[in-house]
């Protein structure tokens, strides 16, 4: 999972990018703009607790700062954007260096429309030639360029192609990459004494928004969990910002969790909701997907309830379930098969 990061310029994004960092990001030593962060999960500390086995790993998340030059028609930063899951798009809502109080709404707008536009530019370029290629006798998908022309109609009206699921999430479209059918995070870069969320005169459908203390988050980030907590406290933090985003990340991207325990490994995993076992299977090992047999299920909620996989099992809460079984979020699944 990948998000970017993206912002106008003095919007702060740097510094949500080194909040969302902090101590618990591992920056790339190849590129310093990408950190891969993990997620940490009670459930699974609660699971390493009671098997101690020899590794535990957790899921993870990784945050992309793009680069912000310009080259020919379209900036790095989008051309970086595009292969992210989803957006964090962070909004000003201080005054800048010279004393300029924020217009967080009207900057918004003005990012979402520019991802609107770009949009509009590929879906008519890829129009324009597949009707060059009709021209010459190539034939073409119809249906690609049916979605294409629904593409445009929305687009046109300045609205963006999330709000359009079929669209957003058409499989002959994915390679388009439309920035504007990506599900997005807004983060309200806030002073350090506001934690409330600005009111403005049309709030965007299909977007989840969050207030971020930027500059305190990323010091807060920087210390020690001792220290962290500490802050938190002072300035009214409940949890962090990186796990606050984290968890609307998991939401806007619509993903779960369930765990595994593998050969001494304790191990999270994320999946999309509504995924049958037997691509779950497949997430751990692909033999596990060839030859699957049954899924061992027990869920997580059970486990704490009964303290032990022994006695979950005693009182009939463990079952076996098929390939179709939809996986639920905190499912701890042991995967039958035979290769």
């Amino acid at each position: 999972m990948k998000l970017g990061i993206i912002g106008l310029p003095g919007s702060g994004r740097a510094t949500i990018f080194a909040a969302l960092s902090g101590a618990r990001g591992e920056t790339s030593k190849k590129d310093q703009r990408i950190s891969t962060v993990k997620v940490m999960d009670e459930r699974i500390d609660l699971l390493s607790g009671m098997l101690k086995p020899k590794k535990t790993t957790y899921a993870r998340v990784e945050y992309l700062l793009p680069s912000d030059t310009a080259t020919g028609s379209e900036s790095v930063t989008w051309n970086q954007a595009r292969v992210c899951d989803a957006l964090i798009h962070v909004v000003r809502n201080f005054p800048d260096a010279a004393g300029t109080d924020p217009e967080s709404e009207k900057d918004f707008w003005r990012l979402e429309e520019e991802m609107i536009l770009n949009d509009l530019m590929v879906a008519e370029k890829r129009i324009e030639r597949i009707d060059l290629d009709l021209k010459r006798g190539k034939k073409s998908d119809g249906e690609e360029y049916s979605l294409l022309k629904s593409c445009v109609e929305i687009l046109e009206r300045g609205r963006p192609l999330r709000m359009s699921p079929e669209l957003a999430t058409a499989p002959l479209l994915k390679g388009f990459t439309f920035l504007s059918s990506k599900p997005q995070l807004v983060i309200i870069n806030n002073d350090d004494d506001d934690d409330s969320i600005p009111e403005w005169n049309a709030t965007p459908e299909n977007i989840d928004m969050c207030v971020v203390r930027g500059r305190i988050e990323m010091e807060i980030g920087l210390m020690s969990e001792e220290e962290a907590k500490e802050f938190l406290v002072e300035y009214h933090i409940e949890k962090s910002a990186l796990d606050r985003v984290i968890s609307r990340s998991y939401k806007i991207l619509n993903l779960i969790s369930f765990f595994t325990v593998v050969e001494d490994e304790v191990r999270a995993w994320t999946i999309c909701q509504g995924t049958p076992a037997l691509e779950a299977a497949g997430e751990v090992h692909s033999d596990m997907q060839k030859g699957f047999i049954r899924a061992e299920v027990l869920s997580y909620d059970d486990l704490q309830k009964y303290g032990s996989f022994k006695d979950a099992k005693g009182a009939g809460r463990v079952r076996l379930e098929g390939k179709e079984y939809i996986v639920q979020d905190g499912d701890i699944i042991n995967f039958r098969f035979n290769i």
